[in-house]
């Protein structure tokens, strides 16, 4: 992806692109496969993208190399995307988090292990701040383990990986109201468990 779009934005005809909001490239992406548009959109975020990988914990190789695979993501979803679930650059940085998390995830044998290297993301949190989010990081994970397998997957899969429930029923291939019903009913599970954390 690097060389891809390296090479693009160093051509003269990526120029016109620079200057046009995240939005219109992304549409562009979605619409036309346009590769201009797409060196354009890494040249705004990938720096921030790779920062963010590097406050995570990622060191720089890695950081360089979810990078990547987040703009590759975004080539592949770019006609998922719905300005309703917030900015193209949120959008973005959900896709590399979620990326983030996959990756400490496959390195470790707990399941919800990595919840404190995403809320742990403030530079230098004071001693008092980091119990707390230890805290909320036990009683949420406590929760969550609480549900069936079934209810865990679909609550990941909506959560930490910011899918649309028709998105989650075609990935583990139920139908949508099994996807809803799972959903309900862990979030009823969740609810008395966790409440008072809002």
């Amino acid at each position: 992806m690097y060389s891809i779009v390296m090479a693009d934005s160093s051509s003269g005809r990526g120029a016109p692109h620079q200057m046009d909001d995240a939005t219109t490239l992304l549409a562009r992406v979605a619409q036309a496969r346009d590769r201009m548009a797409l060196a354009a959109l890494f040249g705004q975020l990938g720096p921030k993208v790779k920062s963010m990988m590097l406050k995570l914990g990622a060191n720089d190789s890695l950081a360089e190399d979810l990078v990547q695979e987040t703009f590759l993501s975004v080539w592949r979803k770019a006609h998922l995307y719905s300005p309703e679930r917030g900015a193209v650059s949120t959008w973005i940085f959900t896709i590399a988090r979620n990326l983030r998390i996959d990756q400490v995830r496959r390195q470790s044998n707990r399941p919800y292990e990595d919840l404190e290297t995403v809320m742990l993301e403030s530079d230098v949190p004071s001693g008092a701040v980091v119990v707390e989010q230890k805290e909320v990081i036990q009683r949420v994970t406590a929760a969550l383990k609480s549900l069936s397998p079934e209810q865990q997957e679909v609550v990941r899969l909506n959560y930490l990986h910011d899918m649309p429930h028709a998105e989650i029923a075609e990935t583990i291939g139920i139908p949508l109201g099994t996807v809803k019903s799972r959903l309900r009913l862990a979030y009823e599970r969740l609810r008395p468990m966790l409440e008072d954390l809002q």
